[in-house]
């Protein structure tokens, strides 16, 4: 095999990791400003509600960056659950800070965070940096599976 083979994902890790540091960071800022709020800087709940809304945006381009890494730099596929996990909880998230709903909304963010600072780390350790191995044989040219497998369940 040569180096170019074994080098795995580089343009979609590197985007996976910026998309990730944005998405860690948006959500590490989420308690600061909501502190900030609630010591009496009442501009800084615009400044949460807007953070949410970037927030929001940057985890759903994080999901189409990683099933890019996934499927087309033949990464693994834990950054794609991890990133559509952390977009549901986020939206969750983002309708109860706008209810009201408290009990909630606070835990639910700690939550966030937890995911959050997972999915970095997952997407930071030197093992994203391996690909998955090619298929090979006529399957990966043509993209075919062959014929099914009896499984001996109808044997005569």
């Amino acid at each position: 095999m040569t180096t170019s083979e074994r080098s795995g994902p580089r343009v979609t890790l590197w985007l996976l990791r910026c998309t990730t540091a944005v998405v860690t960071v948006g959500v590490l800022l989420q308690p600061v400003l909501a502190g900030g709020y609630l010591s009496g800087d009442f501009d800084l709940l615009w400044w949460h509600a807007t953070n949410a809304s970037v927030l929001m945006s940057v985890a759903l381009a994080q999901i189409v960056v990683a099933v890019c890494f996934w499927l087309i730099g033949r990464g693994k596929p834990w950054p794609v659950l991890l990133s559509v996990a952390l977009f549901f909880a986020a939206g969750v998230q983002t309708g109860m800070g706008y209810a009201r709903v408290l009990w909630v909304h606070i835990p639910l963010g700690v939550a966030l965070v937890l995911l959050a600072l997972g999915l970095f780390a997952v997407v930071f350790h030197r093992s994203a940096k391996v690909g998955r191995p090619k298929r090979e044989g006529a399957a990966a040219l043509t993209g075919e599976l062959g014929p099914p497998r009896r499984l001996g369940v109808f044997r005569r």
